[in-house]
Parts: C-alpha cells; sequence; structure tokens
C-alpha cells in the first residue's frame, strides 16, 4: 500500500479491510516522513506496532 492510500483509510469513516501479515488491522496513523504506520489487530486491539507502510494490504 503506499502512504497515501494509508492516510486516507486513517482518517476515513468507513470500515476498510486492510491485513498486515494476514490479520486484519485497523491504522490509527501514519507518518509521510518514516512510511511506517501505527497499527493494531481488529482481534487484539491492546497490541499496537508501527510498521512498514508498504507491508499493508487493502482487501
Amino acid at each position: 500500500m503506499n502512504v497515501g492510500r494509508a492516510k486516507e483509510i486513517a482518517e476515513s469513516m468507513d470500515m476498510v479491510n486492510v491485513t498486515y501479515e494476514g490479520t486484519p488491522v485497523i491504522i490509527q496513523h501514519v507518518d509521510e516522513a518514516t512510511k511506517m504506520a501505527r497499527i493494531y489487530s481488529k482481534m487484539d486491539p491492546e497490541h499496537e506496532q508501527e510498521v512498514p507502510v508498504l507491508n499493508l494490504i487493502e482487501e
């Protein structure tokens, strides 16, 4: 996924299906400078992590 699309999804009120390593996730924030996204798993909202935007897949 590219940074622009990740930002759109993070800022959108719509529920967009995004996965990271096969796990459905929610994008909280996207850092354009580092091209990293703060995400959490839909099944485990307590587990937040920073991942490269390129590793996110829009279903």
